[in-house]
């Protein structure tokens, strides 16, 4: 029923796939010279061939981000041209575009596909002289190349530091967890060594008390990667020339051709409100921080380096709460099962524990029932090692539909977070931004793994438009600040003692702590991001444009040497380009729909659970999310509800 994970040999993969594009190639031939023409003899033998692809190719792009290796990386570097040239050939095939053009279904969700379909066709060229298509195959594919390089180069650099700390006095603080996954034992000596992997690295820079060692963490996080400087340059020119060649004036405008953001100057008229919205408490925040740090160890001049740190001291302070006292209460298992058994409740499904092939030993999987049938399949790998790419992200795989032959195809995901791994002395212990995190994670795969269209192309995160891909994620998360949520499954690791009232009102009471300084860093981002791609800026401006956005987004200004864009990998390796004002677009929707599911009793309105699945999560792409919404609520989503959701005040 599900196609096992394996990959049987990585040398030879690069000639499978070339085999298995060359049979596509024929079929798609005689399909487009075949004398039929309706949607299900045209259209479904065609995405059957994709999910056929998908099956075969994302095994290799999954293990080349969790299992690094030069095997890995090669084998995917050989792929990747291969892949770009079919999807160019495919984007750009007159003959097949005409057939589809000319097809006619009554079906609604068939329609949908049809009218993306002829849109793409549309946005890779396919009316574009022979000259320019040949140039646009050769965009699309140096832009696969440069993508994978500033990823490999980033996960390099991160790979390759590590500060060694040799005083105890110096990790004194730290959550004991967090030292045992730092000491090791050197010619009998212990000493404590810290990465650039995200676990490690902000273990440090939220509780290491030595300040040079802070910093000397921050310079090589913010200073990772300098040759992806180059790439960055390339990677504007040809978005830029892509945009243009289709008759677009930049890549941001190009990008929102599959955006629910109607224009440019909506994005960024919505960003900049957010921004004056938030900037009157984000001063008033960084001035109560500048005011500790220096009453606290006589800091005159905040640093960026120093603000995790006193942040972490005067959410102490504040509130006599810091995470050190709810790490031991969040068990990375316990947490796990028990936001399991949360879906299974809301949503009416099942999960059960599988023992199937994997990448690596800490990887569980798991089979989803409903009404007590198989309905699908999730891994989760949440633990940080070497070989691992940071961050955290959820990969589709396998998809829900029916396939031209009238069998059902069930979907599967992976979930992967960088977690503290386990050890001998301590089982592996979540941060609750980390508890967030996996809630974040797990709400992308709900919205993949409940899709029920009967189409491919529009099941389950197929064909959600980008800026608003983040809803289920972010709605989902709301919900680990809970407090009926977080009892169910937050349990002391030792003595089994439950988590007391008042460090869930905590959770609760500092979810807002520095909320406006946080909006404003993510706006920053946004605003980069989306000015960068409004118009082409040579290496030497990229610095200058940030530098001008942070006037206003960045109170406390980065050290010069500080180069953020450097490591922006959702933008230059993720997808996300001209697209990072999605996380706070999608938000208007999660947070309107959160507090009309909030129950502060239960933590979730069942009632309203089993309606967001039903009008959300199952239709997948086969609306759009405006439609969507409305259908399920009666009405539009409030823009008040995400300035309620962070409470800034007005």
């Amino acid at each position: 029923m599900f196609q096992p994970f394996a990959i049987h040999d990585l040398e030879t993969f690069p000639q499978q796939l070339e085999a298995m594009l060359n049979r596509h190639r024929e079929n798609i031939d005689n399909i487009t010279k075949s004398d039929e023409n309706s949607y299900e003899k045209v259209f479904k033998p065609l995405q059957d061939l994709d999910e056929e692809l998908g099956l075969f190719f994302t095994p290799l792009a999954h293990l080349n981000s969790v299992m690094n290796s030069p095997q890995t990386q090669k084998a995917y570097e050989e792929c990747l041209p291969l892949l770009s040239k079919f999807s160019s050939q495919m984007a750009q095939n007159v003959a097949l575009f005409k057939k589809i053009e000319q097809i006619k279904t009554n079906n609604e969700e068939a329609q949908t596909v049809l009218k993306h379909e002829i849109r793409d066709f549309v946005l890779s060229g396919i009316n574009l002289p022979d000259e320019k298509k040949k140039r646009m195959e050769e965009i699309v594919l140096q832009l696969s190349e440069l993508g994978n390089q500033f990823s490999q180069n980033l996960l390099n650099a991160t790979k390759a530091y590590e500060l060694t700390v040799e005083d105890v006095k110096d990790v004194s603080g730290l959550p004991q967890s967090d030292i045992d996954a730092a000491a090791e034992e050197i010619d009998g000596k212990t000493v404590y060594k810290f990465s650039l992997q995200i676990p490690s690295y902000l273990a440090y820079m939220t509780y290491g008390p030595n300040r040079k060692y802070r910093e000397k963490l921050y310079k090589a996080y913010n200073t990772r990667a300098p040759e992806n400087a180059e790439v960055i340059d390339r990677i504007l020119k040809l978005k830029n020339e892509k945009a243009q060649l289709l008759g677009f004036d930049n890549y941001a405008q190009y990008a929102l051709e599959k955006r629910d953001a109607p224009a440019q100057e909506d994005v960024i008229a919505f960003l900049e409100a957010l921004a004056m919205q938030a900037l009157p408490q984000a001063k008033k925040e960084l001035e109560e921080l500048s005011a500790f740090a220096q009453k606290t160890d006589g800091i005159h001049s905040l640093e960026s380096y120093d603000v995790a740190y006193y942040s972490e001291k005067l959410k102490k302070e504040k509130f006599d709460f810091d995470d050190t006292m709810t790490k031991p209460y969040f068990k990375q298992s316990n947490v796990l099962n028990g936001l399991l058994e949360i879906v299974t409740e809301l949503f009416d499904v099942a999960f059960e524990q599988v023992d199937v092939p994997t990448w690596h030993p800490c990887v569980k999987c798991f089979d989803i029932y409903e009404d007590d049938m198989l309905a699908g399949r999730i891994y989760f790998d949440l633990e940080a090692r070497k070989e691992k790419q940071g961050g955290a992200w959820m990969n589709d795989w396998e998809t829900h539909y029916i396939d031209a032959q009238g069998e059902k195809h069930l979907p599967s995901a992976f979930v992967v977070c960088n977690f503290s791994p386990s050890f001998k002395e301590t089982p592996s212990l979540l941060r609750h931004d980390d508890v967030v995190t996996l809630f974040h994670e797990m709400g992308h795969a709900i919205h993949h793994l409940f899709g029920k269209s009967k189409e491919r192309s529009v099941s389950g995160i197929n064909a959600v438009a980008w800026d608003v891909v983040e809803f289920p994620s972010q709605f989902l998360e709301n919900f680990a600040y809970e407090g009926a949520i977080l009892k169910r499954f937050a349990y002391h690791y030792k003595s089994g003692v439950p988590i007391d009232d008042l460090l869930l009102s905590k959770i609760k009471e500092t979810k807002n702590f520095q909320a406006a300084l946080g909006m404003l860093r993510q706006i920053e981002f946004a605003l980069f991001d989306f000015k960068l791609h409004q118009k082409l800026h040579q290496k030497d401006e990229i610095q200058s444009l940030l530098d001008t956005i942070r006037k206003t987004t960045a109170l406390l200004k980065p050290p010069s040497y500080s180069k953020f864009q450097h490591g922006f990998s959702h933008i230059f390796a993720g997808g996300y380009a001209a697209g990072y004002y999605s996380y706070k677009w999608a938000e208007v929707l999660s947070a309107d729909a959160f507090f009309e599911c909030l129950d502060e009793d239960e933590g979730f309105n069942k009632i309203q659970a089993r309606g967001y699945k039903e009008h959300i999560l199952s239709k997948g792409g086969s609306q759009e999310m405006s439609r969507l919404y409305e259908d399920w609520l009666g009405r539009k989503p409030d823009v008040k509800s995400l300035i309620r959701l962070y409470e800034i005040e007005a």
